[in-house]
């Protein structure tokens, strides 16, 4: 726990329509993991590897914990569960303060989530979106109500179907610009419907945001 010393602590969790077991084998297995975890890159089975498999002690009953003093744990029964992420940091509580693997965590959840209530088909491909904007032009990148993870992630479900998570650094409802991830995943897309994806939430992506930058499998993870 020396690790967790000059860490902040946080504690997300949600909830998820699937039973305890099934959770567990979503949050272990890599095959399972690539549907909700991250975004799509060319390192991505390479992280979800080292996060997962390499660094991660299992603990029972469906608990695994990493060195800097994090844990995720699943709680729940047959029809429903609970997935929750730890750190028992020994940092003075500031939630105001950004911590990227806090929010990860927020944004990779809702994306769990989604995956085991919606049971969408298909394998996952993502848009991943990068910039400095504010809060507000984000939340103007699909219609409708976006629902509040915290002060810095937001997801909404658009008018095709698809999961769109956004986090910033700042809050959300800060006024100046800040540096903003947008996750957008599609399930069962195929070649030329993801591609017509891309040109359109590059349209609506680059006006919006200096320095704009849209990841795809093929490309090599955005620097801060």
């Amino acid at each position: 726990m020396t690790q967790a010393r000059h860490l902040k602590p946080y504690d997300v969790e949600i909830s998820v329509a699937a039973g305890r077991d099934e959770v567990w084998e979503s949050v272990t297995q890599p095959a399972v993991l690539r549907q909700w975890f991250g975004w799509d890159y060319d390192g991505l089975d390479a992280e979800i590897k080292q996060i997962f498999l390499d660094e991660a002690t299992l603990w029972a009953p469906e608990r695994m914990g990493w060195a800097d003093g994090s844990y995720l744990e699943v709680t729940g029964d047959d029809d429903s569960a609970r997935v929750r992420v730890t750190r028992e940091g020994t940092m003075p509580g500031r939630p105001e303060v950004y911590d990227a693997i806090e929010e990860g965590w927020r944004a990779f959840l809702i994306q769990l989530r989604y995956l085991l209530d919606e049971r969408p088909t298909g394998r996952r491909r993502t848009l991943y979106l990068t910039g400095e904007t504010t809060g507000r032009q984000v939340l103007t990148l699909a219609p409708g109500e976006w629902e509040r993870f915290g002060p810095r992630v937001a997801w909404t479900v658009d008018a095709d179907g698809h999961l769109i998570v956004a986090a910033a650094r700042n809050h959300l409802d800060a006024p100046e610009a800040t540096h903003v991830e947008v996750t957008i995943s599609l399930f069962g897309a195929d070649d030329s419907t993801f591609e017509a994806a891309r040109e359109a939430w590059s349209k609506r992506w680059f006006p919006l945001a200096a320095g704009a930058l849209v990841t795809t499998a093929t490309d090599p993870a955005p620097g801060p």
